[in-house]
C-alpha cells in the first residue's frame, strides 16, 4: 500500500482517452515551471557575473583602502610616518603613496579631454604594490622609463588614446586643474607640463580606460607644486582580504585620529554596487512570478483531475484507500510536475549560462554598463535557493486540490458519475 498513491498519481499524469486535455494542461504547467526556473538561473548568473567582473576590475586599479588627510586640498604631509603607522595595522599587506590630479589633456590645437593623472612611485627601493596596475608598471609591462625626447613619460588608457588619436612616441600637453599661478597680467595660469606617451593600457573598465593616466610620482608632484615639500595626495593600502576593507578602514581611522580619513573600496563604490544589488533583487522577484503563474497551472490541472476522476476516487476510497493516501496522490502528482520542470529548467539554465560565458555571444555598450561583454557567474547557493523555491511553490500549489480530493465521500463521489 505504500506505493499505491504514487502508482495512482503516475496513472493520472499520463494521457488516457478521457484525459488528453488534462495531459495538455499538465504539459503547460511543466513548461511554465521550466521557463521560470531557466530564466531565474540565467538572470541571477548574469547579475552575479556582472557584479564580480566589476569588482575584479575595480580592485585591479583601486587600492583596498584610501588614507587621506583632512584639509582644504588633497595633500598629505609627513606621509612616511603615516605610512609606518598604517603598516602596523593587522591585515595590511602594502602601503604606497600616490599623487592624483584632475587634468586637461591637449593634443594639437583643437581637441582637449579631461582625465585623472596618477603618480606612481618607482625605483628599486619601492616594495609592495597596492594595485595590479602599479605592479604592472613596476614590472615593466607598461613603461615609465626614460624617453627619447627627454620628456617625462606617461601611459594612457586605451580609450583615451583612441579618442585623442595618440600613439607611443607622441607628445601631449597636460594642464593641471588644481595648481594655478598668477601671470604678469594678474590672471590665473594653470600649471602645464609636456609628456611623451610611452604606452597604453586596457583594464576592460570603460571609465578607467577613458579617464586614467599614469606617470612617475615626482612629475605629478611637480605639476601639483608639492614636489619640494615631498607631499602626496594620500596613501593606498592593500589588505589580505578585500572584503574586510570596511573593518580595516574603521580601525585605521581610530589609529590615525581625526586629522585623517580612511575609506574602503566598497564605500567608494557603494552607489554602483547598491544599484546592482537592487536590480538583482528586483529581477529575482519579477522572474519568480513566472514560477508562481506556472503554479496556478498546477492548481488548475489538479482541480480538473479531481473533477474528472471523482467517481474513481470514490471507488478507491470505498475499497479502503484512506483520506491521507488520496491526499498523497495529488501532492505527489503536483510535486512530480514541479520536480521535473525544476530539473529541466535548472539544466537548461546552466547550459545557457555556459554558452554565454564560453562564446561571449552578447556584447553590451561599455559606455553604459562599464563593461563590454555579458559576464556570467553561477553560484551553488543561488541554484539551491532557486530549486528550493520552485519545489516549495509546487508543493503549496497542491494543497487545495489535494484537500478537496481527500474530503470526497465515497457514496457522493460515485453518485456524481
Amino acid at each position: 500500500m505504500a506505493t499505491l498513491p504514487w502508482f495512482v498519481a503516475r496513472r493520472y499524469l499520463s494521457a488516457r482517452r478521457k484525459g488528453r486535455l488534462l495531459s495538455f494542461i499538465t504539459w503547460i504547467a511543466l513548461g511554465g515551471i521550466t521557463v521560470g526556473v531557466t530564466a531565474l538561473v540565467v538572470v541571477l548568473g548574469v547579475m552575479d557575473g556582472m557584479q564580480e567582473d566589476l569588482q575584479e576590475k575595480i580592485l585591479a586599479s583601486s587600492p583596498h583602502v584610501l588614507v587621506l588627510e583632512r584639509g582644504p586640498a588633497l595633500r598629505m604631509n609627513r606621509w612616511q610616518a603615516v605610512a609606518d603607522s598604517v603598516r602596523a595595522e593587522p591585515g595590511v599587506e602594502a602601503v604606497q603613496p600616490f599623487a592624483l590630479t584632475s587634468v586637461v589633456v591637449v593634443r594639437g590645437e583643437e581637441y582637449v579631454q579631461p582625465a585623472d593623472l596618477y603618480g606612481v612611485r618607482l625605483g628599486e627601493a619601492v616594495e609592495g604594490s597596492v594595485t595590479d596596475m602599479e605592479e604592472a608598471i613596476r614590472q615593466g609591462t607598461y613603461s615609465l622609463g626614460e624617453t627619447k625626447s627627454g620628456l617625462p613619460p606617461v601611459v594612457l588608457g586605451v580609450r583615451l588614446a583612441d579618442r585623442m588619436a595618440v600613439f607611443p612616441g607622441d607628445s601631449i600637453l597636460v594642464f593641471s586643474l588644481e595648481n594655478f599661478g598668477l601671470d604678469p597680467m594678474g590672471g590665473y595660469r594653470p600649471a602645464v607640463r609636456q609628456f611623451e606617451v610611452t604606452g597604453t593600457f586596457e583594464t576592460g573598465m570603460y571609465d578607467y580606460d577613458l579617464n586614467n593616466m599614469y606617470a612617475p610620482m615626482e612629475w605629478v608632484q611637480g605639476i601639483l607644486g608639492i614636489r619640494d615639500e615631498d607631499q602626496v595626495s594620500g596613501l593606498g593600502v592593500r589588505i589580505a582580504d578585500p572584503w574586510e576593507a570596511n573593518e580595516v578602514s574603521a580601525a585605521l581611522r581610530q589609529r590615525l585620529g581625526p586629522a585623517f580619513f580612511a575609506e574602503s573600496w566598497t564605500a567608494t563604490n557603494r552607489a554602483l554596487f547598491s544599484a546592482l544589488q537592487l536590480e538583482k533583487l528586483a529581477m529575482g522577484v519579477i522572474l519568480s512570478l513566472i514560477v508562481m503563474v506556472a503554479a496556478f497551472n498546477i492548481v488548475s490541472t489538479l482541480v480538473m483531475v479531481v473533477v474528472d476522476r471523482t467517481s474513481e476516487i470514490g471507488i478507491l476510497k470505498s475499497m479502503g484507500m484512506s483520506d491521507r493516501q488520496v491526499l498523497r496522490v495529488f501532492v505527489l502528482q503536483g510535486l512530480a510536475i514541479g520536480t521535473l520542470g525544476t530539473t529541466i529548467g535548472t539544466g537548461l539554465g546552466l547550459l545557457l549560462c555556459w554558452i554565454l560565458e564560453r562564446f561571449e555571444i552578447i556584447r553590451i555598450p561599455p559606455d553604459v554598463y562599464f563593461i563590454d561583454r555579458l559576464p556570467v557567474s553561477v553560484h551553488a547557493d543561488n541554484i539551491l535557493v532557486i530549486v528550493a523555491l520552485s519545489l516549495l511553490i509546487s508543493l503549496v500549489a497542491t494543497v487545495y486540490p489535494a484537500l478537496q480530493a481527500s474530503r470526497l465521500q465515497p457514496v457522493e463521489a460515485i453518485r456524481r458519475e
